[in-house]
Parts: C-alpha cells; sequence; structure tokens
C-alpha cells in the first residue's frame, strides 16, 4: 500500500488547511487510517484516527479545531484544520494499519506510511 499526501503548505495563525491521502488500494473499513506529525526534534505524534468501528479519535491539541474523515469510494483521507497554531508547525503524515481492531494512534501500531507534507503556521 503506497499512501501519498497532499494540501501542505505555509499560512498563517488563525487559517485553514486542508490534507488529502490517497491510497494505492482500497483498505477495508475496518482497517483504521489516521494522521501523525512530526515536528523537528520531536517525537512523532498522532493527530487524528479513523477508526475501524467508524469512530474518530483525536490527540491532544487538536480536538474542536481539526476534523478527521474518510471517503471509503475514493480511497481517501481528510484532515481539515482549521484555526491553525505555530504549534501546529510539522511534517503531516498519513498512516494505515492492515489489520482490524485498533486505532491508528499509536506510532507503533501503523503498517504503511506516507511520505509526509509539510505545514507551517507563522505567527
Amino acid at each position: 500500500v503506497q499512501l501519498v499526501e497532499s494540501g501542505g503548505g505555509s499560512v498563517e495563525t488563525g487559517q485553514s488547511l486542508n490534507l488529502s491521502c490517497e491510497s494505492s488500494r482500497f483498505l477495508p473499513t475496518a482497517y483504521c487510517m489516521g494522521w501523525f506529525r512530526q515536528a523537528p526534534g520531536k517525537e512523532r505524534e498522532a493527530v487524528a484516527s479513523v477508526n475501524g468501528d467508524n469512530s474518530v479519535s483525536y490527540g491532544e491539541g487538536v480536538e474542536g479545531r481539526f476534523t478527521i474523515s474518510r471517503d471509503y469510494s475514493k480511497k481517501a483521507l481528510y484532515l481539515q484544520m482549521n484555526n491553525l497554531k505555530p504549534e501546529d508547525t510539522a511534517t503531516y503524515y498519513c498512516a494505515a494499519r492492515d489489520d482490524a481492531g485498533v486505532r491508528c494512534m499509536n506510532s507503533r501500531d501503523i503498517n504503511f506510511w506516507g511520505r509526509g507534507t509539510q505545514v507551517t503556521v507563522s505567527s
């Protein structure tokens, strides 16, 4: 499975971005997909996940500002990011797991990674 992200860029505080991720093949709905991010000098952290039961999970500091969604027909995953802050600056990675029953909220559970897209938020 190949995951390709798009939609990153440079914005100012308070603006929005919408990230997209396209999968090279269909992933069953029971397999989670999610977004992670990594800032320079920091560990990769979970941002959001669409879980195998179609519930969603969010990491610290983004709930209420970020919205994750998945379009199964398009093999796509999205992350709408509103009210962006400088601390959201990072490389954002699309992630997926080829197994059911877990959330995509721990990097150790991830089987597939995209190459990342850069998001830079200036103050």
